[in-house]
């Protein structure tokens, strides 16, 4: 079976290479032909535009909507965000209707690649799927509010014209009953990990971050993802940082990524008088990011109390867990139910930063507490290896598929 993934950002980006890589790469050990058409996030430098990655042919065909060069993310103007919406949308078109696909799936329920997956279904009469991974029009960085509506347009009406939908939160899922999507056309299917990635680098390896960063004698606790608004709020987890310092001097906090907040942020803890106790790496290569969890004595997700974090699975959960690093949250969405019972990590009750920095503080002093969430984390993320997930996403393939003849 040949299976074509349109997908609106490049696989260093998160979503690219957390979730829709490894499903694809899955795909191709349960003996499919995969495809993925891509944008890029800086396509007139990228050196190649087609290669193959463990047996994945991958092809990157225009720029996508934002510019990422070094450790920030750049926004085009209105006129040329338009451009290159429109050259995106037809390229990715054009080369999905070459592929002889059995079927697409739409990675997010983007313009670009929510246009092209409608005009490949109509004129290839092939089944279409679609993946929401993320409320988009509530995680969105939108400069005008045309944009959000033009983005919120497209979540709303590709999936009244895909064949099926697969979802990794249940508050995706209601959202698309609510807007008359069929129950039966929706599938859940959270993210995972990759046990390959993250296995662990070596001592060495880590000796070596420690001296790099001079993190000696340090208590590590550990962000990893994107330093933008408002998917992520990192200053949430700064002003909770200032609050565990005072409790635990000995606390350092590590923020690994890049984003068109950096600069903020990195003010914001000169401003809290944190500069000696907060480290920015910026963008790591993703292959090196194992490294960085088993550094870390805890990890950590910031999130408010929005669709935003109500619409995201988080893949720091799933990596955090399978490096035997100790999980804090905010009990937002599916994280408490992912987290099992009993729990494999420790939730904060609310978003504020004092209840965060409470939590966080309640594993970093108690050892037989780290060691419990570190156990229940081993037991639980085998029911995320994509491996796993992989086989259920054939299985619905192939399902749909004999429904269909």
């Amino acid at each position: 079976m040949k299976i074509l993934f349109l997908l609106t950002q490049d696989l260093e980006s998160p979503s690219g290479y957390g979730r829709y890589f490894p499903l694809a790469k899955e795909l191709v050990k349960l003996g499919h032909d995969v495809t993925i058409l891509a944008l890029h996030s800086n396509y007139k430098k990228l050196s190649e535009k087609r290669t193959n990655r463990e047996g994945v042919d991958i092809y990157y065909v225009s720029q996508m909507h934002v510019l990422k060069e070094g450790k920030t993310k750049k926004y085009f103007s209105s006129q040329e965000l338009v451009r290159k919406v429109l050259l995106g949308s037809f390229e990715l078109t054009r080369m999905a209707l070459n592929q002889n696909a059995d079927i697409l799936h739409i990675c997010k329920a983007h313009p670009m690649n929510g246009v092209a997956g409608i005009i490949f279904k109509y004129l290839r009469k092939k089944q279409v799927y679609l993946d929401c991974d993320d409320y988009e029009a509530g995680s969105g960085n939108f400069k005008k509010k045309w944009q959000k509506r033009i983005v919120e347009f497209f979540e709303n009406s590709i999936p009244l014209r895909v064949d099926f939908i697969t979802v990794n939160t249940n508050f995706m899922k209601e959202k698309l009953i609510r807007i008359n999507v069929p129950e039966n056309k929706i599938y859940y299917l959270p993210n995972g990990v990759d046990k390959n990635r993250f296995r662990y680098p070596g001592d060495e390896s880590i000796r070596s971050l420690r001296e790099k960063y001079q993190l000696d004698n340090k208590k590590i606790v550990l962000f990893v993802g994107s330093l933008s608004k408002p998917s992520h709020p990192v200053d949430l987890l700064i002003h909770s940082f200032a609050i565990l310092r005072k409790k635990d001097p000995k606390s350092h906090l590590v923020i690994v990524g890049g984003g068109e907040e950096f600069d903020n942020l990195v003010n914001l803890t000169q401003k809290l008088e944190l500069t000696n106790s907060v480290t920015f790496t910026g963008k790591i290569p993703p292959e090196k990011i194992s490294a960085y969890y088993y550094l870390a004595d805890i990890s950590v997700d910031p999130v408010l109390n929005d669709e935003s974090a109500k619409g995201r699975c988080p893949l720091k959960l799933f990596e955090s867990w399978i490096c035997g690093v100790p999980f804090v949250s905010v009990d937002v969405g599916d994280r408490k139910f992912l987290l099992g019972d009993p729990p494999a990590g420790l939730l904060a009750s609310t978003s504020d930063p004092e209840d965060l920095a409470n939590s966080l503080y309640t594993v970093l002093r108690d050892e037989n507490l780290s060691e419990i969430l570190r156990q229940r984390g081993f037991n639980r993320v085998k029911n995320y290896y994509w491996d796993k997930i992989a086989r259920q996403l054939n299985e619905i393939y192939i399902g749909n598929l004999k429904a269909y003849q």
